[in-house]
């Protein structure tokens, strides 16, 4: 008997479907491959127009200054600390709860100005002013401002959101809708642009000594607050039965309610702990930058940015996100091409919208996330 030939696998043809399916991920590679080459290679200077005006590339200054370098470094670090302090209370409520909480923003700023105003009373009172801050006047504050958004989360948590669990664009609606008002109301009350100061311990005149290079304590501290509150946070998730609960309840609801759990507790718990994370990051964000009307929406778009980025629902995500929008925003604002204009191009929210592209092309759900 002659064996018969073994029949040909069919070779399946690349269908219109296939690319366009690959386009989006071709695209981003191909985006970032230029970039790459233009920020390595193109260090030729290029008029910008007939007034003078140079568009040059900085990247070499890594190399020829270090010390530079390594402040760039430990800037992307710090501000991922406050990245992840904000966008940690945003992921429990958004991520773990899927609760639309479109006021995000606004709870940060409403810290923050809470903040600044009880620093204000207690260093008026002193007599000392802003340039002898004591450390309870600091964290005093800071903790007051906490508390007291995380009873405003709560307000907003029971009358509106409870009742439409699920409803995601209800909730989107709702949450605009208080953060409109929230907004509305600190214009109102804090028209100008403000800031905290630091404790004089580790105020702006206060550095320290890392391998040659100064750098202020002021952001030291603000990643020494964001490592506490990740582990308190995964000890909080992991480790206790409350965390438990809430972990169980995004999985199943009906089946954590049967066993006679308290699940509209349990979760009111979730949106208080971020909420008051929201109020103390804007403490800290106040004393970092400033506070003023707008910021309420640029952080509000930071703690999206950051848990689109590392997966809805995961702490080490949130904390992922941050790193790596740190990194890609603080490294391009000072790397990146600038004009010689008086006004410098910005390219950084670009690349941040361009790694959040690129993360979407190739994990959908975000880097550690998964199905609901």
């Amino acid at each position: 008997m002659v064996p018969t030939a073994l029949p040909r696998p069919a070779v399946r043809r690349l269908s219109a479907y296939d690319v366009l399916r690959r386009l989006p991920l071709v695209l981003t590679l191909l985006g970032l491959l230029v970039a790459g080459i233009y920020i390595l290679f193109v260090t030729t200077p290029l008029p910008l127009s007939g007034n003078g005006s140079w568009r040059t590339t900085t990247f070499g200054s890594a190399i020829d200054d270090p010390v530079d370098f390594a402040k760039t470094f430990l800037d992307a670090i710090t501000f991922a600390g406050l990245l992840f302090v904000v966008a940690s209370g945003f992921t429990l409520i958004f991520g773990l709860m899927r609760a639309v909480n479109m006021a995000h923003g606004s709870l940060f700023l409403l810290g923050g100005y809470i903040a600044f105003d009880l620093q204000q009373y207690f260093t008026n009172a002193g007599g000392f002013g802003l340039e002898q801050v004591d450390a309870w006047e600091w964290f005093v504050p800071a903790i007051v401002a906490a508390v007291a958004v995380a009873g405003v989360g709560l307000l907003m948590q029971q009358l509106f959101l409870r009742w439409t669990q699920g409803q995601e664009l209800r909730q989107a609606l709702i949450t605009i809708a208080v953060s409109i008002i929230l907004a509305d109301q600190m214009i109102q009350h804090w028209p100008l642009q403000d800031s905290l100061a630091w404790p004089s311990f580790i105020g702006p005149n206060n550095f320290a000594h890392i391998g040659g290079v100064e750098y202020a304590w002021s952001r030291l501290f603000i990643l020494g607050v964001a490592i506490v509150i990740g582990i308190a946070l995964y000890l909080w998730l992991q480790r206790t039965r409350t965390g438990m609960v809430i972990r169980a309840g995004v999985d199943d609801r009906n089946m954590v309610s049967a066993l006679g759990v308290n699940i509209q507790r349990t979760f009111a718990i979730a949106f208080v702990v971020g909420s008051a994370l929201a109020g103390f990051g804007g403490a800290m964000g106040g004393a970092f930058s400033s506070l003023a009307p707008g910021v309420d929406g640029q952080w509000l778009l930071n703690s999206l940015v950051v848990v689109i980025i590392g997966g809805m629902g995961s702490l080490g995500g949130a904390a992922a996100g941050a790193f790596l929008y740190a990194f890609v925003f603080t490294f391009s604002a000072a790397y990146l091409p600038t004009s010689g204009l008086d006004c410098c191009t910005e390219y950084s929210p670009i690349f941040t919208f361009v790694l959040l592209i690129a993360v979407l092309a190739l994990r959908p759900l975000g880097l550690f996330g998964r199905p609901a």
